[in-house]
């Protein structure tokens, strides 16, 4: 399959480039400035700028673009920066692929980056693909990000929209900035650990993207394990794999000094469960708290 991936530079965009192209699909990346070889396209969200002609022949689109939310402190403009990152592209995509339908030449597949910060901070609820949205500003952020996609899937292109949980990986992400301290014994669970986290390795991540690709699945998609865990908990098995305490809990009030409002979307607890991958036959490399510990760590 001929994909084009939006992002690719990212921790999920380059684990995905290199499992698609070792699956032997053919892969371009979408790129912000010129293109380097012909595995590039050159674009320009900012500017509206993607000629149609660079899509020609392509399957499928993969758009995983957006500033990371835990990157900066959280101030007026860095909350717009986030919502622009993510809607202007998607947006601009959505609308090539819709201008592109009607002669069949372009792709008729987009899966859309997502997040499951659309259900909010819900406590012990189970959180299927037909939950409700949430309250709060990461919550209107992806309700928002899903919306730009709409007039690819009003087109007739199949939109898959991806809520990713969060991705357990060795290096890299938000989850990679606990490894270390793990690693050293100083880290532990983030206030009382009693929030459930959504997790997925990124092993799962990119397989469970490359299944979508060639299932007959559009909407919202939760690309979550199917183990959702107290955080404390999943903390405490990974330390556990490496041999290291996990005693040294972060006061809740330590974090929101560090990490401002983004404090209380890390405590959210959010039981997302993968109704839609179990129903479309994927299975899971890390289906459970222990194996993705091992792989994370190594052991």
């Amino acid at each position: 399959m001929h994909v084009v991936v939006a992002g690719s530079h990212g921790l999920i965009g380059t684990a995905l480039v290199e499992h698609l192209l070792g699956g032997g699909h053919r892969v371009q990346r979408l790129v912000r400035g010129p293109a380097r070889g012909a595995d590039e396209i050159s674009w320009d969200p900012s500017r509206d700028v993607l000629p149609t002609s660079v899509l020609e022949g392509a399957d499928a689109v993969v758009n995983l673009g957006g500033a990371g939310v835990g990157d900066r402190r959280w101030t007026t403009a860095y909350r717009s920066t986030i919502v622009t990152s993510r809607t202007r592209p998607t947006s601009l995509l959505a609308r090539t692929l819709a201008a592109m339908a009607p002669t069949g030449d372009g792709p008729r597949i987009l899966l859309q980056g997502s997040a499951v910060g659309f259900y909010g901070d819900r406590g012990d609820e189970e959180l299927t693909e037909g939950s409700p949205g949430g309250s709060g500003f990461l919550a209107d952020v992806v309700r928002a990000w899903e919306a730009s996609t709409e007039p690819a899937a009003s087109a007739g292109v199949r939109v898959a929209r991806l809520r990713t949980g969060i991705v357990l990986s060795r290096t890299g992400g938000s989850f990679g900035r606990l490894l270390p301290l793990l690693r050293l014994g100083v880290g532990g669970p983030l206030g009382s650990g009693d929030n459930v986290w959504p997790w997925i390795t990124l092993v799962d991540e990119v397989r469970a993207i490359e299944h979508l690709l060639d299932r007959e699945v559009d909407g919202p998609v939760n690309l979550v394990g199917p183990a959702p865990v107290p955080q404390g908990e999943l903390v405490r098995a990974i330390a556990a794999e490496l041999g290291r305490p996990a005693a040294l809990a972060v006061p809740r009030l330590a974090l929101r000094a560090a990490l401002g409002p983004f404090a209380d979307e890390i405590l959210a607890s959010q039981r997302v469960v993968p109704s839609v991958l179990h129903a479309s036959g994927f299975t899971f490399t890390h289906p459970d708290v222990r194996s993705a510990a091992r792989w994370v760590t190594g052991t």
